[in-house]
């Protein structure tokens, strides 16, 4: 069971209209899991159990987003690698930065 902060600053019709338009996902999770998310929830980081898992997923998803965008860069530049001239300027100007600058 949660405990009464667990609506703290939580609008109950923000929750209503949200429930009203999110899908749900049901799932089974260990009791240790759920005790350090009812921690978050009792230390007020999360509003809810619901709000914990949508944040883990979110980060999830994001996470895997970056590592996709990385991985194409990646290959991009292993596909078509810069050129001596077009990195020359960047390590000239660093020089140029340097030089100018009042030590």
């Amino acid at each position: 069971m949660l405990s009464a902060s667990v609506n703290v600053g939580v609008d109950r019709r923000d929750a209503k209209r949200n429930a009203d338009c999110m899908t749900q996902l049901v799932t089974r999770v260990a009791e240790d899991l759920v005790a350090l998310v009812d921690g978050l929830v009792d230390d007020g980081i999360v509003a809810s159990r619901s709000e914990a898992v949508r944040r883990g997923l979110e980060i999830l998803v994001d996470r895997e987003r970056r590592r996709r965008t990385g991985e194409a860069i990646v290959r991009g530049y292993q596909a078509l690698p810069q050129t001596d001239e077009e990195a020359g300027w960047a390590d000239e100007a660093t020089r140029q930065m340097i030089a100018e600058d009042p030590w």
